[in-house]
């Protein structure tokens, strides 16, 4: 058997091993979850911007220089690296693990 064929046959192995399909479903709800969540986070934001601009001037504090936009800006920043680090903590032990085990299944 050829290389190529002996490469296709692992693939189609793979493909059809129903752990491989149950992984690929899971990252996929997964992903579209934090990647929905951050759009709205972010157009949130945005549509505060564009409709309520004077609402993120008002001053934290009297006689405070820092607007309430300024703690809300960093926390849409902060909440971009907040799911990164979920998904990355995710993908390190339930993804990867379920990667072994599909590895081991079509060895």
């Amino acid at each position: 058997m050829s290389n190529d064929a002996a490469e296709r046959q692992l693939i189609e192995r793979i493909h059809n091993n129903p752990k491989y399909q149950d992984l690929v479903a899971k990252r996929s709800k997964f992903s579209w979850s934090l990647s929905i969540t951050m759009f709205l986070i972010y157009y949130a934001f945005i549509l505060i911007v564009a409709f309520v601009p004077k609402f993120l001037g008002i001053k934290i504090a009297a006689g405070s220089v820092i607007s309430i936009g300024i703690p809300i800006g960093v926390g849409v920043i902060v909440s971009a690296f907040i799911l990164t680090g979920i998904y990355v903590r995710r993908a390190n032990s339930e993804f990867d693990e379920m990667n072994r085990q599909i590895k081991e299944e079509t060895k």
